[in-house]
């Protein structure tokens, strides 16, 4: 008896992704991940809830936080310690801008990616 013989699946269409990493000099200075924690940190006001949110541990997030505030001129969060009424973490005028720039690059990337699937696909005259 023979081996049935396999089908090859092609997807419907082809989607195009793509991720943006910011870097200066050679130091990373924002990513995808990056940029999902100061925008949870604006949320929450806090550098733990950020975390649990991503599901990061605390630890991870603070090293991510300090990467990322010694990569720029100028912090883009800044955190107070723990205390009486707690610590606290927030996003630097700073930080909102480079947040909001970094999310606009994302949606430009994605409207490019988008607009290139069917050229992309054409080209490789793959099945739709």
């Amino acid at each position: 008896m023979s081996k049935p013989e396999r089908r090859k699946r092609h997807p419907s269409a082809i989607q195009l992704r793509g991720r943006i990493a910011i870097e200066i000099g050679r130091r990373s200075a924002l990513s995808e991940a990056g940029a999902d924690l100061l925008e949870q940190i604006a949320i929450s006001g806090s550098l733990s809830e950020a975390a649990r949110q991503l599901h990061f541990s605390y630890r991870w997030a603070w090293l991510l936080v300090d990467s990322i505030n010694r990569a720029w001129d100028e912090p883009l969060v800044r955190t107070a310690t723990g205390g009486k009424r707690g610590g606290g973490a927030t996003l630097t005028d700073f930080g909102k801008t480079v947040l909001a720039a970094y999310r606009h690059l994302q949606i430009e990337l994605e409207h490019f990616l988008d607009q290139q699937a069917e050229p992309f696909q054409s080209a490789v005259k793959a099945p739709r």
